[in-house]
C-alpha cells in the first residue's frame, strides 16, 4: 500500500520509515528508527530525486507507481550514492527502462563499482552550475564533495526554492507520518538525534560543510528536503545556526561533560564528586556519562554540544582504559577541536592514564586546551585529595568565565 505526502503542490515524499534496523551503518544505535527520504516531482516531466535503502524498496516502488498513475518516469536524479539511498537504483532502472539518470561523474563511477547496469540508459553527467528544466521547474546542481562522500551534490529548484540537500540537514529518527519539522517539537524531541547524526556521520568534514553553507547563503532557500529526517519549510535559520556551530567545531553551550572510565566505582565516585562541586559553584549544565555503557556516538554528540570535557580514567595495563581510548580515537577521527579539557586519573600503582590522555590531546588533536589542575587518585578519592578536587572545580569554573 502506498504511503506518500505532499511536500509542495507537485512534489511528493515517496520515502519510507525503518524501525527494524538497530544500527545505522552497522555502528550507531537508532532506537527511534530512521527515515529514507526520496521525492517525486510531477511536472511536464516526472522526476525522482534519489532512492532508498534496499530494505525499503518495495514501499518506494508502491509510492511511485501510485503517483505516476500510468505515466512514465522520465528522470532519476541521484544526489548521493551511499547504499541507504542508492541501493534501489537498479530496481528503478528495471521498472522504468526509459528513465534518464542525472548525476555527477563520480556518482556514475560508484554505480559501476556497486555493479549497477546503467549503460543501457541515458546518463546525463552534471557539474557545478549546470541546469535542467522539467517543465515549469528548473533545477541547478551544486557540488557538495565530502558532505560526506566525494560524489555528493545537492539540487536546487530555482522555481520554488526547494533544496534537495542529500545527507546535509538530516537526522536519525523515523518520521512516522510527520513529514515537516514544524509538525514536531524539534528542539525537544529531535535536536539530539540531528546532532548525533551530523557529528558522527558528517562531523569530520566541517570545512567541506562550511563551503556548502557559504554556497547556500547565495541562494534563496525556502525549503530543505534532506535524505533523512524532517523536511524544513519554517525556521530554517535555526538549523543553519546549528550547522555553523557543528561545522566550525564551536560548542553550542557552555557546559561540562564528565566522561569516566571506572572498573570498580572509585573513578565514578570521583566524577560524581566533581559534578557536585561544579553545581555548588553555580555550574549546573553538567552531564556525567560512563564510557563503558554509553555508546560512543552519544558521547561524540555531547562533546560537540558542550564547551568543556572532563576525562576521568583508570590506568589499565599501563595505558588508558580501552573504552576511554576508543572515545578519544573517535574524537580525533571526527576532527573535534576547540574544547577545554580537564583530567582525572586513577591507578592503584603506576598511574599513567593522565599523562597519556594529556599527550593524546596535545599531540593528536587540534585546539584542545588542557587545564593545569589535575585530580590524581591512588585507588580512591579520600579526604587528602579534597584540596585537589576543589582546585580542579575552581579551575573549570574560572575557565568558563567570560574573558575581559
Amino acid at each position: 500500500m502506498y504511503c506518500v505526502r505532499n511536500v509542495t503542490e507537485d512534489l511528493y515524499w515517496v520515502g519510507a520509515n525503518d524501525h527494524r534496523l538497530h544500527l545505522f551503518e552497522n555502528i550507531h544505535p537508532i532506537p527511534r528508527g530512521v527515515s529514507y527520504n526520496a521525492y517525486l516531482l510531477l511536472d511536464e516531466k516526472t522526476v525522482l530525486f534519489d532512492t532508498v535503502d534496499w530494505s525499503a524498496c518495495r514501499q518506494l516502488l508502491e509510492n511511485i507507481e501510485y503517483l505516476l498513475a500510468g505515466r512514465p518516469l522520465d528522470y532519476l536524479v541521484i544526489n548521493h550514492m551511499e547504499p541507504d539511498h542508492g541501493a534501489s537504483i537498479e530496481e528503478i532502472l528495471i521498472r522504468y527502462p526509459g528513465v534518464k539518470i542525472i548525476s555527477t561523474e563520480k556518482a556514475f563511477m560508484l554505480m559501476h563499482q556497486f555493479g549497477f547496469d546503467v549503460d543501457g540508459h541515458e546518463c546525463v553527467e552534471v557539474k557545478e552550475g549546470d541546469t535542467q528544466t522539467f517543465g515549469k521547474h528548473t533545477v541547478t546542481f551544486v557540488a557538495a564533495p565530502m558532505v560526506h562522500w566525494p560524489e555528493a551534490m545537492v539540487t536546487f529548484d530555482v522555481t520554488n526554492g526547494v533544496l534537495f540537500s542529500a545527507d546535509a540537514f538530516g537526522s536519525f529518527g523515523a518520521l512516522d507520518g510527520k513529514l515537516f519539522a514544524d509538525e514536531v517539537n524539534f528542539d525537544r524531541d529531535w535536536i539530539d538525534d540531528a546532532r548525533r547524526y551530523y557529528t558522527n556521520i558528517v562531523g569530520k568534514y566541517g570545512p567541506h560543510v562550511m563551503h556548502l553553507l557559504k554556497k547556500a547563503g547565495t541562494i534563496d532557500i525556502k525549503m530543505l528536503c534532506p535524505l533523512h529526517g524532517p523536511v524544513w519549510r519554517e525556521n530554517i535559520p535555526y538549523l543553519l545556526d546549528k550547522y555553523v556551530h557543528w561545522a566550525t567545531y564551536e560548542p553550542e553551550e557552555k557546559g561540562v561533560l564528565i566522561t569516566y572510565a571506572s572498573m570498580y566505582g572509585n573513578t565514578e565516585a570521583a566524577s560524581q564528586a566533581l559534578a557536585s562541586k561544579l553545581c555548588e559553584r553555580g555550574i549546573t549544565n553538567v552531564w556525567v556519562y560512563d564510557v563503558s555503557n554509553t555508546h560512543v556516538s552519544y558521547l561524540i554528540s555531547e562533546t560537540f554540544r558542550l564547551s568543556h570535557v572532563v576525562l576521568a580514567s583508570v590506568t589499565y595495563n599501563l595505558g588508558i582504559y580501552p573504552v576511554m581510548h576508543d572515545y578519544l580515537m573517535h574524537m580525533k577521527a571526527l576532527n573535534l577541536q576547540n574544547r577545554t579539557c580537564a583530567i582525572v586519573e586513577n591507578g592503584s600503582w603506576a598511574c599513567k592514564s593522565g599523562d597519556l590522555m594529556q599527550k593524546f590531546l596535545d599531540e593528536e588533536m587540534k585546539g584542545m586546551t588542557v587545564l593545569n589542575e589535575r585530580l590524581s587518585l591512588a585507588s580512591a578519592l579520600n579526604d587528602g585529595k579534597a584540596a585537589e578536587l576543589d582546585a580542579l572545580a575552581d579551575a573549570i569554573v574560572e575557565s568558563m568565565e567570560p574573558r575581559a
